[in-house]
């Protein structure tokens, strides 16, 4: 009997084992840190419960439009993102500030009649928690008794970029007896819609028939008005049908400000400068005044800035100057106010030091008009200390001496100016300076072979340009009429290791520079072709490229 007990018992106590067992793992778990998963992340967009009015609505006549979501949402960039298409000249109240479930559009404005109207609100409405975009949503609603339902495509391209800037808008101005070029100034467009990607694609819908000018602008305020100062643009020249099959082709470029004359300033004693806008390849300046009869004076350009610097002597009592100043057919007169200022000091530095390619010469800047020099007191020493006699030149336009000398690669040069080598405008020298420069290696750099294949006119600029877009090698190209014109071969050295664009400029101007278009004139921009990838250089390192223009 006890036996039999005892063996009972045995047999309860085996199975409290993995009870207890399945107990101390539940205890373990329990004791883990951490955050519950919470489960899978959202990534549905918020979903549209109702609309009231229902989006695609006709005969509208109110001034309110709830939008009722399943969820929270919020709006993220609402004034960069909606597009309102016509624009409208009061903007809508767009609600939540927050969040809610319902979207608000309060009218503000006097809707036109028998017009459709497009809300796109790009990527603007997010959900609450998750921030899942509910993408390019369209509210659209037609005051008429029918929802405008035409449309139109192309693509933007950039005069001077790889890939236009995003996003660009596009508008429409309809072609009517009172249209005129200069609208694009003042009044919104007819219709408008943005680029959505840097392919520069674009389409207008709900759009009605009938005759437009098509633009393109690079909108920097976001007001549908082209201000030449700050926005590209870019234009179909031509009035265009809807409906249309065509797809449309529009090229950004970036004005040449019409030239103007900006008041002078008197900023030394004998220096006073004149600022300007646009092009000023010719731009005199005539003294009015009463000036002794030993004045003299100079002029000269400065490298960054559209303003030239204006140098005179010799010190003379007035309290203003009157000057004739004229760019071609363009006549100013201007008055500087004469003020008590210290005599400006002969200041000479180096445009570049440090590392400088052989084919590139040696500058110096100097803050006031370079007259003459003395070719004896500049020497150049290489870091063997050998001599090499340069050859020196002023540039008059920029107010710049230019040393050149034969260099080779991987050596330091020493270029030394003795007091007197320079002379300025007011007789004074330079004191003793000292620039060093050195070479690359050849084994450090890289060269560019170029086969230019269906070049179908001359001249050409072909350059190399870094990922900013700034010029690192260039060369001008100008075929005679019975010369080879369907290849060309360019080579560029002393390239650094790096990315780079090629391109070529159809120099239809024959000027040996790019030239922008103008809207007035209906003048495109002059062609710019770019290689259709990166090039990379690689040091010690020959690339040999086709480049196949189309």
């Amino acid at each position: 009997m006890t036996n039999n007990k005892q063996g009972f018992n045995l047999k309860h106590r085996l199975l409290y084992i993995p009870i207890l067992f399945l107990l101390s793992l539940s205890f373990v778990d329990c004791a883990k840190k951490g955050t519950p998963s919470g489960g899978p992340r959202d990534t549905i967009p918020p979903v549209i419960v109702r609309s009231s009015p229902e989006n695609y609505s006709i005969n509208f006549k109110g001034d309110e439009i709830e939008i009722r979501f399943d969820e929270y949402i919020k709006l993220k960039d609402i004034d960069k993102q909606l597009v309102i298409s016509p624009p409208m000249k009061f903007s809508p109240i767009i609600t939540p500030l927050n969040t809610s479930k319902t979207l608000k559009i309060k009218i503000t404005d006097t809707l036109k009649p028998n017009t459709t109207y497009a809300f796109n609100f790009g990527k603007s409405i997010i959900d609450n928690n998750e921030g899942n975009e509910f993408e390019y949503f369209k509210y659209v609603f037609s005051t008429g008794n029918y929802i405008d339902s035409l449309q139109v495509a192309g693509r933007v391209r950039d005069a001077q970029l790889v890939a236009p800037e995003i996003p660009t808008t596009i508008v429409l101005y309809e072609a009517n007896e009172t249209y005129k070029d200069s609208l694009v100034y003042s009044e919104k467009p007819t219709y408008v819609t943005i680029t959505q990607d840097s392919t520069g694609y674009f389409e207008l819908t709900n759009l009605k028939e009938g005759k437009y000018f098509l633009m393109a602008l690079k909108d920097k305020n976001n007001d549908y008005i082209f201000q030449p100062k700050t926005d590209k643009i870019g234009f179909v020249k031509e009035a265009i049908s809807i409906p249309s099959d065509s797809t449309y082709l529009l090229t950004l470029f970036k004005e040449t400000p019409d030239y103007k004359l900006s008041r002078p300033n008197h900023v030394g004693k004998n220096h006073i400068i004149f600022g300007y806008e646009g092009r000023a390849e010719g731009v005199g300046i005539e003294m009015l005044s009463k000036v002794p009869s030993d004045y003299d004076f100079r002029v000269f350009k400065d490298e960054k800035k559209d303003t030239l610097h204006y140098w005179f002597k010799p010190n003379f009592d007035a309290d203003s100057l009157v000057f004739k100043v004229s760019n071609k057919s363009v006549l100013d007169t201007a008055t500087v106010r004469v003020r008590d200022l210290f005599k400006d000091s002969l200041n000479i530095s180096a445009v570049k030091t440090g590392t400088l390619k052989r084919k590139d010469t040696f500058k110096l800047r100097a803050n006031t008009p370079l007259v003459s020099f003395d070719l004896e007191k500049f020497q150049v020493i290489t870091k063997d200390s050998s001599f090499i006699k340069p050859i020196v030149r002023l540039n008059q336009k920029y107010n710049l001496a230019e040393v050149a000398f034969p260099k080779s690669e991987d050596q330091g040069y020493a270029i030394k100016l003795f007091p007197g080598a320079l002379t300025d405008f007011f007789d004074q020298t330079n004191d003793t300076l000292q620039f060093n420069i050195n070479t690359p290696n050849n084994s450090d750099q890289g060269t560019l072979s170029l086969n230019l294949v269906n070049v179908n006119r001359f001249p050409i600029i072909v350059q190399m340009l870094n990922r900013k877009y700034e010029v690192v090698a260039e060369e001008y190209l100008n075929l005679l009429p019975d010369q080879e014109t369907d290849k060309k071969k360019v080579f560029f050295d002393e390239i650094a290791p790096d990315k780079y664009y090629l391109r070529i400029i159809y120099d239809d101007s024959q000027n040996g520079r790019w030239d922008t278009g103008n809207f007035l004139n209906r003048l495109e921009p002059e062609q710019i072709i770019y290689y259709p990838t990166l090039i990379e250089v690689r040091a010690n390192w020959s690339l040999n490229e086709t480049f196949i223009l189309k």
